[in-house]
Parts: C-alpha cells; sequence; structure tokens
C-alpha cells in the first residue's frame, strides 16, 4: 500500500510538473467602429507564451456585458529553444479577436488556469490571472473612443546575475496619456502570487524596471503587472446610454516627514504618483525572467551583444504603409561569442531572417484594417559562448578573436522595443521583377512638389540607369538591371534579394545634400530554389557611360581562348568552363570620339555573383596592382586596352561559378597629374591623390564593368581528391550562395522612408561631373 502511495504521489507531482507550461502574456485593444445598427467593435489582442505553440487562453467576460466575438485569427509570433533548463524551449502566440458590444460602457474580461512554469516562488508552478478592463467611452478631450496604450514585451528575459541593467517597458498610449505600469494587486484577479522580487526594482511612472543583483538560480522570476492610462487633465466619458463618468490625472504622493536611515539606490527615481479616480483601461503584462550565472564581463560587445548601426532606438516610431511590406534592420556584435539568434515579439505575420551580412530583418505587410493603428515590436539578440552554441544558419565561427574562454554560456542583449504606425499610401509606386532587371514606376501626382530632375538611382553613372530614359508624364520609372545603378545584393535562409532605391539631390551637380526628404527603397527577392536564370547569367554587352569632358565612350570586357587575343570567345557559350589552374586571359577596351584619351584599370575582383557591391569576393588587382600571384599582364600598344591573364579557380563552397568585375576608368593621355598616370601605387597614398578636387577634366570617375559567368569543369571537380596535386587558391575560403531561379520569382516589395532635415551624403555620379 505505501509503495502504491508513493507511486501515485510521484505521478501526481509529474502531472503538475507538466501542467506547468504559462510563460506570461500581454493584451490590448483597439476601438473598431460601429455597425449599422449601432453597437461596437472592438479588436482584442492577446499575447500568450507557453512552453509549445498548441496552448490558447480562454477568456470569459468578469463585469459589465462583453459582447460576442465576430472574428478570431491566430498565429504564431516566436518561439525559442533557449529557455530554462527543464523544458528548454518557449513559443508565443497571438490571438486577434473582434467583439461586438451593444454599449460602449465598461466591461472586463478574465483568463485564469494552472500553472506558471516552475518559478523561484513556486517549482510547481502557481496559477495565473490576465485581467483586462476595457472602456470605449467618447472623451470629452478628443471626441472620440479611448484607446488603449500598446504594451509589448519579450516574453522571455535574461540577464547574468552580476550585470545590473535598465528595461524600458513598452507602454505607447496613442492619446498621449500618462501611462503607469504596477505590480498586481493580490485579490483582485489581476495576479496570483503578486510578488515583487528581490533585486529588481519597478519604477511605475516611467515603466522601467531595474535589475540591480540577485542570486543565479535556474528557475525563473514571474512578474505579473498592470498597465494603465490616465488623462493628462480632467476628463469625462460619455455612454452610449446617456451616462457619463469622469476621469483625473494622477497626482503627486502625500510628503511624509517619516526619516530614512538608509536610501535605496532607485529612491532618487522618484516616489510613483498617485490614482484619484479609477484608470481609462487596466491592462496584463506578465513575463519571465531569468537570472544566469555571472559573466566574464559585463561590458556589451564582449559576451553580451551590443546593437550597432543600423538597428533602430528604443521607441523610435517606424512609419508603415497598408499592403507594402515594412522592414526593421537589426545588428548586434561580442567579441567574445556567436550571436545565435533573435527574439522578438511583433504582430502577427511578422517574419524574421538572417543575412550573409550578419543583420537580422523583421519584415511585415499592414492589411488595410490596420490604417491608423499602433503596433510595438520588442528585439533582443542572443549571443553564446562554449557547449551553448547551436547550429544555426550562417554560425561558422564563435568569433573569438583569439581570446580563449571555458565560459559557457547564453547571453541576451538589452531589449529594444519600437513602434509601427500604419498610415496611407503616400508615394504610389509598382515594382515588377523579371529573370535580369527591376522595373519600378512612381505617380509623379504623389510626389508632392518634388522636382524630377532631383530624383536619381543610388549610382546612375551608368546610361542605363537614368530615370529619364523611361519616365513618362504621368510616372518616372526606372529599369534597373540586377547587376547595375548600384543595386545590392542581399541573401537570407530562402532568398536572393537586389534592392536600390531612388532618393532626391539639390541640384545636378550636389556632392552632398541636405535635403533628403525622400528614400523609395525597392527590391526583388527570388527563391534559391530552381533552374540558373540565362537571362541573367548571359554574356554582358558593352557598358555605355557618359561624361562631362569626355563625352560618351564604351567599355567592352571579353574573353579570349589564348594569349593572341585575336577573336573574343563566342557569347552563346557562356558560361565558360575551365579546368583548376587552366588560364583565362581577358581584355578591356575601351572606344571614345575624344581624342588623346588613355583607359587605366584601377581594381578587379572575383565574386560568385554578378554584382560589384555583393560580398564576398576575392581581389585579383587593388589600386592597379596585381595582388593574385597568377595575375599577368600583357602589353598593348593600345593605351585604350589592358589585357591580363589568371589561373582559374573555384570558391569554396557551394558555387562554383564566378563573375570578373573591374573598376576602370578614362584620363587625358600623359598628364602627369591622372591617376592613370600614377599606376600601382601604395593604397596609403591613393587616398590623397585619387580623391582630389576634379577641377579640370583631367579623368572620369570609376565606372564598374563585369563579365562571367566562369565555371570549373565537371570533370575538374571530380578528379579533386585527397590525393590530388591541383594548385587551388586556399585563401579564397568564402561562402557563397544558391543559383538565382529562373521561375517562381517571389515579389517586388517598395519600402517607402520619408526623411526630413537630415543630412545624408552622396557620392558624386559619373554624369553630374
Amino acid at each position: 500500500m505505501a509503495s502504491t502511495l508513493m507511486l501515485l504521489l510521484q505521478l501526481l507531482l509529474v502531472s503538475l510538473v507538466s501542467a506547468s507550461h504559462f510563460f506570461g502574456g500581454t493584451t490590448t485593444y483597439t476601438y473598431k467602429g460601429r455597425n449599422p445598427d449601432g453597437s461596437f467593435n472592438v479588436e482584442i489582442r492577446d499575447r500568450d507564451t507557453y512552453d509549445g505553440c498548441y496552448y490558447s487562453l480562454y477568456w470569459y467576460c468578469s463585469s459589465g456585458y462583453c459582447g460576442y466575438t465576430s472574428t478570431s485569427q491566430r498565429g504564431t509570433l516566436d518561439s525559442s529553444t533557449s529557455a530554462p533548463l527543464y523544458n528548454r524551449q518557449w513559443c508565443e502566440t497571438e490571438t486577434v479577436t473582434t467583439r461586438v458590444v451593444q454599449s460602449n460602457r465598461p466591461f472586463e474580461m478574465r483568463a485564469a488556469s494552472c500553472c506558471w512554469i516552475p518559478t523561484r516562488t513556486s517549482y510547481w508552478g502557481h496559477y495565473w490571472y490576465l485581467n483586462t478592463l476595457v472602456d470605449l467611452g467618447e472623451r470629452s478631450d478628443t471626441g472620440k473612443p479611448n484607446r488603449a496604450p500598446e504594451v509589448a514585451i519579450l516574453p522571455f528575459l535574461r540577464v547574468p546575475e552580476n550585470c545590473p541593467r535598465t528595461y524600458k517597458l513598452m507602454s505607447f498610449d496613442p492619446d498621449g496619456d500618462k501611462v503607469r505600469c504596477r505590480y498586481g494587486n493580490p485579490g483582485s484577479a489581476e495576479c496570483y502570487g503578486c510578488t515583487q522580487h528581490s533585486g529588481f526594482h519597478l519604477h511605475q511612472d516611467s515603466c522601467t524596471l531595474h535589475y540591480q543583483y540577485t542570486n543565479a538560480d535556474p528557475l525563473v522570476n514571474s512578474f505579473e503587472l498592470v498597465v494603465e492610462d490616465f488623462p493628462q487633465g480632467h476628463i469625462s466619458l460619455r455612454y452610449s446610454d446617456g451616462s457619463q463618468s469622469s476621469r483625473s490625472p494622477l497626482s503627486a504622493p502625500t510628503t511624509t516627514t517619516t526619516a530614512r536611515t538608509t536610501t535605496p539606490w532607485w529612491w532618487t527615481t522618484g516616489r510613483p504618483l498617485q490614482a484619484t479616480s479609477p484608470p481609462l483601461s487596466k491592462l496584463p503584462l506578465q513575463f519571465s525572467f531569468l537570472v544566469d550565472p555571472p559573466a566574464p564581463s559585463c561590458q556589451e560587445g564582449l559576451y553580451l551583444p551590443q546593437f550597432v548601426h543600423p538597428t533602430p532606438a528604443h521607441g523610435q516610431r517606424i512609419h508603415a504603409e497598408v499592403n507594402k511590406e515594412v522592414e526593421i534592420r537589426i545588428k548586434a556584435q561580442a567579441s567574445y561569442a556567436a550571436i545565435q539568434d533573435i527574439i522578438m515579439s511583433g504582430p502577427m505575420n511578422m517574419t524574421k531572417h538572417r543575412t550573409t551580412h550578419n543583420e537580422f530583418v523583421l519584415r511585415w505587410t499592414p492589411f488595410s484594417s490596420d490604417l491608423g493603428n499602433y503596433f510595438p515590436v520588442c528585439f533582443a539578440v542572443e549571443s553564446a559562448t562554449g557547449s551553448a552554441v547551436t547550429s544555426f544558419p550562417g554560425n561558422t565561427h564563435s568569433h573569438n578573436h583569439g581570446t580563449p574562454t571555458s565560459q559557457s554560456g547564453v547571453y541576451q542583449s538589452e531589449m529594444r522595443c519600437v513602434i509601427l504606425k500604419v498610415g496611407t499610401e503616400e508615394i504610389k509606386t509598382n515594382v515588377i521583377c523579371t529573370e535580369s532587371e527591376m522595373r519600378v514606376e512612381v505617380e509623379k501626382s504623389s510626389l508632392r512638389g518634388l522636382r524630377e530632375d532631383h530624383l536619381r538611382l543610388s549610382e546612375p553613372s551608368n546610361t542605363l540607369c537614368s530615370l529619364e530614359r523611361y519616365s513618362n508624364s504621368t510616372h518616372i520609372i526606372g529599369v534597373i538591371p540586377l547587376n547595375a545603378c548600384g543595386t545590392q545584393i542581399e541573401e537570407d535562409e530562402e532568398h536572393l534579394i537586389f534592392k536600390n532605391e531612388i532618393t532626391t539631390v539639390d541640384d545636378s551637380g550636389a556632392l552632398i545634400t541636405r535635403k533628403h526628404n525622400l528614400e523609395v527603397e525597392f527590391y526583388c527577392q527570388y527563391p534559391k530554389k530552381g533552374n540558373v536564370s540565362l537571362g541573367f547569367t548571359a554574356h554582358r554587352t558593352m557598358v555605355e557611360v557618359f561624361d562631362k569632358g569626355f563625352g560618351t565612350f564604351t567599355y567592352q570586357f571579353e574573353f579570349y581562348p589564348d594569349n593572341q587575343f585575336r577573336s573574343i570567345i563566342d557569347p552563346s557559350s557562356y558560361p565558360l568552363e575551365y579546368d583548376v589552374g587552366q588560364k583565362i586571359y581577358m581584355e578591356i577596351d575601351a572606344s571614345s570620339i575624344v581624342n588623346d584619351t588613355e583607359m587605366f584599370v584601377e581594381s578587379c575582383r572575383a565574386s560568385p555573383y554578378d554584382n560589384p557591391n555583393s560580398q564576398p569576393t576575392y581581389s585579383i588587382i587593388e589600386d592597379g596592382c596585381p595582388v593574385d600571384p597568377t595575375v599577368m599582364i600583357h602589353e598593348t600598344d593600345n593605351k585604350r586596352q589592358f589585357r591580363f591573364c589568371i589561373e582559374a579557380f573555384k570558391f569554396i563552397g557551394l558555387h562554383d561559378q564566378v563573375y570578373i568585375s573591374c573598376s576602370v576608368m578614362m584620363c587625358e593621355a600623359g598628364n602627369p597629374n591622372s591617376r592613370c598616370s600614377q599606376g600601382c601605387i601604395n593604397s596609403n597614398n591613393h587616398h590623397h591623390s585619387h580623391r582630389r578636387k576634379r577641377d579640370s577634366a583631367i579623368q572620369t570617375a570609376a565606372h564598374f564593368v563585369s563579365q562571367g559567368p566562369l565555371r570549373l569543369k565537371r570533370s575538374a571537380d571530380i578528379s579533386m581528391s585527397a590525393g590530388n596535386n591541383l594548385n587551388l587558391n586556399l585563401n579564397l575560403v568564402f561562402i557563397a550562395g544558391c543559383l538565382l531561379a529562373a521561375v517562381a520569382m517571389i515579389c517586388g516589395v517598395l519600402l517607402y522612408r520619408a526623411k526630413m532635415s537630415k543630412v545624408k551624403y552622396q557620392r558624386l555620379a559619373s554624369s553630374e561631373n
């Protein structure tokens, strides 16, 4: 009997622990207008986190008339396997529900169940309560229903025990009300444990949580907070049944003369304001907080990730437009730990990606029903050392920079939160993607007085990149090759992304601008899986360039079968195939109607992509100097020709294709002050000589020409074994992305950013010299 009772007790304990799965949750609401029958629509957004993605809350009406549910949608926001030891995973979901209520009078919704994950106050997990007060009364100061604060937080926060940190909780109020964050009150169904944890201090009036110090523990602290909003002045609320109620601002607390012998470290932040009337709304804000073992250093950027450009600042407001994708770019660094992942909490359908440039990108497209609403997004980056490092896309090393460490752990950056404000379309555009180019169309009527001749692409030096080439009376039109006009290439886990932008300049001859009021950024993304696009990889034709003082001239980049340079390789035979170590003969030729000119090749680089801005690249020539040991320059009597050869190689990784891109320029022949006359120079001197002010037309700007692709013959690939003696350039250790797909292109997207009174330096385009 005793053994049976013990077994039953063990089964009961296991059952209790398995039921402990709640990490926390938040709720907010938005008024969504009236129906023809006079009823009111209110949208309620619940974000809840469990140890799996299959749980959901059950809300019931606890006070007032809560109406009925007309629509409901649920989706996963984010998940992670970097969680407390007992299960190592969490998943946050959001449920968006539209309720129809007959009156705009206040009502309360409540959810309750068991249990929190094991916490420091209850290993078996304690019950949880979530309570939401909704008040749609018409405000006397705005004439509209009250709008609740936009609250958000990461569901799982962590910090090393020896690293004090401040967390600014997201509590943005669209009406400009005063927002207060406080601990829930015991016995009021706002919380169950209502614990005020040692080592933490919550500054209520600024919604700031300070962590000072407490001992590490594998069990989390469960925070059960309440967010309230109060008007800045005395107002009244009117209801559809003719009744009214008043609301007052928070007031300063009554002072006391009680002596204090010891002043806590947080006392300088001020005592909390006091409420003299009920809040306008009341929202739950509950989350889990883990205190980890001490870190070797608390300095950000060593073990703890440090945010760097282009990460937005905390509280930054980001403009979003209906049916247009908005993106948030985030980057962090840690010298002695590997950047592991990003965790985020944002609106439903927001996606996260990691690029080959080691940036994280959050993307989201608002719907028409989101117009006028605000959406908070919170994020943090996690790094790892030692055995905590796990496999993830792009993680190939730990960035220890020669500093060994036996420390093993996961470290979280500060938490940052931004606000997305959804507005109407300001610049009317359309983007079309094809196999080899992007076409962007901008309605002139939406430019609001901006001069058409002050708009340009990122790099308009090629005449193909002129916006005047295709534009008409109603639209600014740009047709941009995927490998020209300053198009940037980016890669994430699934796509190749080609980006460019239309910007404003002060005038056609400007070097800088202080009126950078417009950025229309657009891109086309293509799936990696699929066949190679012949439209993109085919032989490049000549490049035509216009430069003041030199007129119109062309560059031609071709490959030859041997060192006689008599006839070019047939363009229809591209992509060209070579054996590893086989010599590749190339010639760049310039033609111009201006006499006494010469050409200079400043640099040549190899890349897996047909884009001079792509990464990675391998230098062949730099500052006019050969840097690859196999480079041979072939003399020619024509000063507008450059002939050279190298030994064939491949990029180590997924690709055997190579493109060659060169930076070239034209100069006044024989002028000793031109870059062409200087030839191969030291890079330190190059900065001073090449970037001088061009008072006279002695040389053009640099232009990019490229050709390819080149590929290794399959026989050469197969013959490579542990015992072969082929001369591979093993310093070409790069990871290449996958091939561009010819079909099933996913989308062309436009991102709009308005920039007022922001200095941005612009590179001088060759057509503006």
